[in-house]
């Protein structure tokens, strides 16, 4: 009591000290910018966000990987972190051919490594951890493993999807002509030997074959000759892509070569006796396709001829779709029931025959075939 109380502090010239003094948002410290806190939880967590990709094809580019892992992690249900992307970033080893994916989230990035063989360009990829992935670490940031609730089946990659075949000896086959049977894939494979298992990969929703299998034998000594046989051989307008599934094509032993030329001499032999059809024409019939009823209503027949328009124009360049159409008198029409699809070479028409021989519209299996170019221009369909 009855003392004179201190001064307030002297404040020191401005500029003197000027980093002692709360910054306003957005401002500089010591001249460089805050890093937010947002930013430095991501840096601290992106070890265990971000998935090793390996095998991946020459082509690939940043813009293709994270376009891919994007939609199938969102196709499988793996998106946790809310709508969009789950890919911010992607760094490609284009020597190594591997890239490094980063997800928004660490359980994002967990549920990407279920994701391990799934074909991205015509090929299946390796996913794993990067080298720099911290378990202990990792473990308080998020879930480790991936959710046992994604819906893998949707890109093809449910348990039986590579008919529960594991191994380094597991072969991969792809580029396969979508009207190949499943007998005929595997006969094809079985010229080398014995399967232990085989499964040729399917959508879900049409049965249709997605034109790659797996398989492995039951004598492991022929799963480098056949894959030295059959890896670049044409096969209609594509050309077969076989490989371990978990590694590179192995070159067979000095000791197995008769053995790989015995099958080589097989191969031809069967490609023969797949071949279908006769000598390719610039016309493609297509029957089991439409039904009758179906082509009776104006609207309804444009929208099917919209359709073929737009399905068959995915092989070629066309220059006309015929679909003849019931006649009023009830007369019987020629080709009723047949859509027929003109191309400008035989290239695209050969690519719409094999794409969409055995393929299911309206739950009918279509039968493709070749139809004489001459019959066709005078408009004789009933041939």
């Amino acid at each position: 009591m009855g003392q004179v109380p201190p001064p307030p502090p002297t404040l020191p010239p401005a500029g003197m000290f000027p980093n002692i003094f709360p910054l306003q948002t957005g401002q500089a410290f010591g001249g460089l910018p805050m890093m937010p806190i947002q930013a430095m939880t991501q840096q601290a967590t992106r070890h265990a966000r971000r998935v090793y990709v390996g095998g991946l094809s020459a082509v690939a580019n940043e813009q293709s990987v994270a376009t891919f892992f994007s939609q199938v992690m969102a196709a499988v249900g793996g998106n946790t972190a809310g709508p969009g992307d789950a890919v911010v970033n992607v760094y490609i080893n284009h020597e190594k051919k591997f890239a490094f994916v980063e997800m928004r989230s660490v359980e994002e990035a967990s549920n990407a490594m279920s994701l391990d063989g799934i074909i991205f360009e015509g090929a299946p990829v390796k996913v794993r951890r990067p080298s720099d992935y911290n378990p202990s670490l990792a473990a308080s940031l998020g879930p480790s493993q991936p959710s046992p609730h994604l819906n893998l089946a949707a890109v093809g990659l449910t348990p039986g999807a590579s008919g529960g075949l594991e191994g380094p000896d597991r072969i991969f086959v792809g580029g396969l002509p979508y009207y190949f049977t499943e007998a005929q894939v595997r006969e094809l494979l079985e010229s080398f030997g014995a399967l232990k298992g085989f499964d040729l990969v399917k959508d879900r929703e049409t049965g249709n074959s997605k034109g790659y299998a797996f398989c492995v034998y039951q004598e492991v000594a022929v799963t480098d000759i056949a894959c030295a046989a059959l890896n670049g051989i044409k096969m209609g307008d594509k050309t077969l892509t076989v490989r371990r599934a978990n590694q590179g094509a192995m070159q067979p032993k000095p000791e197995q070569e008769s053995v790989l030329l015995h099958a080589q001499q097989q191969i031809a032999f069967q490609m023969n006796m797949f071949q279908p059809g006769p000598a390719a024409t610039t016309v493609v019939c297509l029957t089991q396709v439409v039904a009758e009823d179906e082509l009776k209503d104006d609207e309804e027949y444009e929208d099917i001829m919209e359709d073929m328009r737009q399905e068959g124009g995915k092989f070629g360049n066309l220059t006309s779709v015929v679909i003849p159409r019931p006649s009023p008198s009830g007369e019987p029409v020629p080709g009723l029931g047949k859509v027929f699809l003109k191309y400008v070479d035989t290239e695209g028409s050969s690519r719409a025959r094999s794409g969409m021989n055995g393929r299911k519209f309206g739950g009918n299996e279509v039968v493709a075939v070749f139809y004489p170019e001459d019959k066709f221009d005078q408009g004789e369909y009933g041939a």
